[in-house]
């Protein structure tokens, strides 16, 4: 089948795009596909035809100062990949698209938004509907990006979070870590290398993993579905909402559903556990007991 442009209403009314979708238009003139995954090498074992490989603890990261690519890497990074404020980018990556959703949060505070999907099911769902794989790295010509300082409006700070936790705003804070992680049970995942000294959550906050809104095939659920999902919680899009994980990935991936999907007022909080549970002096929940370093 012959390559066509994006479909505009799907690429300009919807955040996600199907797998058939993107099958169909892998060779569009303003589409640029990039990969975002965790785990080293899954790029270069195998990629969608045409995508480029972002790794995300460098790329999109101030790796000495802890912070969002700033505005002139941003713009060395979209400029390398084609991409222009024109351009229809589609972003998917392993772990159900974590990454590929801290990408999108990175890009949106750029102001590259509307524009910007995510592949709904990810690498997962290309790979189970056996897709075409390819090893070799694409050549796109170089975009003339113009960049602008990156907006704050996204991004909750730990004096964001801070005051809501006091009662002083009247935010929600919506924190998607496992039950374990949100009790105190377990300071992180096991296996992880940032940890925190204290465990368990922010004052108010409340829990809703982050997997409860995909799908076993790895696609995001329902907007329906989703809406009933975080109503449980009491998060219905009436208050301002901020996410908050470990340190800001899995809580990137409930942004993108809650902002983009849903369209509910959300920032993220990248600093998430590991800075709050590090601070000094903050207030925390703890209901296994665990708050200091051990029992």
């Amino acid at each position: 089948m012959a390559a066509t442009q994006p479909n505009a209403a799907q690429s300009t009314a919807s955040p996600l795009v199907s797998t058939e979708w993107l099958e169909k238009n892998l060779e569009a003139k303003k589409l640029r596909i990039v990969e975002v995954s965790v785990d080293p090498g899954v790029f270069e074992r195998g990629h969608i035809p045409g995508a480029q490989n972002v790794a995300w603890h460098t790329d999109l990261v101030e790796t000495v100062s802890r912070d969002i690519a700033g505005p002139d890497k941003f713009a060395a990074l979209v400029r390398r990949l084609g991409i222009d404020r024109d351009t229809t980018v589609v972003l998917y990556g392993d772990n159900n698209n974590w990454f590929a959703a801290w990408g999108a949060w990175v890009f949106a505070q750029y102001g590259l938004t509307d524009n910007v999907k995510l592949l709904d099911g990810g690498r997962k769902k290309w790979e189970a509907e056996k897709r075409p794989l390819d090893t070799r790295n694409p050549e796109v010509a170089a975009s003339a990006f113009a960049v602008t300082p990156a907006s704050p409006a996204l991004r909750a700070r730990l004096a964001d979070v801070l005051a809501v936790a006091k009662r002083e705003r009247d935010e929600q804070i919506l924190d998607i870590r496992s039950p374990d992680e949100f009790s105190g049970k377990v300071i992180a995942p096991a296996g992880v290398q940032e940890l925190a000294i204290r465990a368990g959550h922010i004052p108010g906050s409340v829990n809703v993993p982050w997997a409860k809104a995909v799908n076993a095939d790895g696609t995001i659920k329902s907007p329906a579905e989703l809406k009933a999902l975080y109503a449980a919680a009491g998060i219905d899009g009436t208050k301002p909402i901020i996410t908050s994980c470990r340190i800001g990935e899995r809580s990137s991936h409930s942004w993108f559903v809650l902002s983009r999907i849903l369209g509910y007022p959300t920032r993220n909080y990248d600093g998430s556990w590991t800075e709050y549970g590090n601070t000094v002096g903050v207030p925390v929940v703890n209901l296994a007991g665990t708050v200091w370093g051990g029992k």
